[in-house]
């Protein structure tokens, strides 16, 4: 059994009227959580990030992160083209990033570890004239909660627990 096709543009007015009535409706909270031993869980969901293939692994959590922009956009772009009647067939979302790892091994200390070059190509496929696109694409950039983390970080604070 299938599940239901949903209107994005329903989500929104019923998630409006509960923000409408309380703010604190607004705030949605997310957890991963993971160990060397066990890997990484979101949800039910897990896996193991390793080590670039450069580095003799597999999928590495700079790739995670770059995946989950990917995965944000592409979402940013059905909710919003939809919410502004764009007709979007599909949408593919190519997203490179670059870092030195000089950083990461400590060999270099004004090298951040993290990325320093971020590019993304978006293919939109649709009836729409390019112009919508255009206007798909400043919405959507102003939108995507993911494209925001990499834009503008939150505040992160970390506390050590020890048992």
């Amino acid at each position: 059994m299938s599940a239901p096709v949903v209107d994005p543009a329903t989500l929104l007015d019923a998630a409006v009227a509960e923000i409408d009535q309380d703010a604190a409706n607004a705030r949605i909270s997310f957890l991963a959580t993971g160990s060397g031993a066990d890997g990484v869980r979101i949800r039910r969901e897990s896996g193991a990030p390793d080590e670039p293939v450069d580095l003799g692994g597999s999928l590495n959590p700079v790739e995670l992160a770059l995946a989950a922009l990917v995965s944000s956009q592409i979402a940013t772009y059905r909710y919003q083209a939809s919410a502004l009647g764009i007709p979007l067939d599909d949408v593919r979302v190519d997203v490179e990033g670059e870092l030195d790892v000089r950083g990461f091994f400590g060999l270099e200390g004004t090298v951040r570890p993290g990325l320093d070059d971020v590019r993304i190509a978006v293919h939109p496929q649709g009836p729409a004239p390019a112009e919508d696109y255009v206007r798909l694409l400043a919405e959507v950039d102003a939108r995507c909660p993911v494209l925001d983390l990499f834009r503008a970080p939150p505040t992160v604070s970390t506390r050590l627990v020890t048992s």
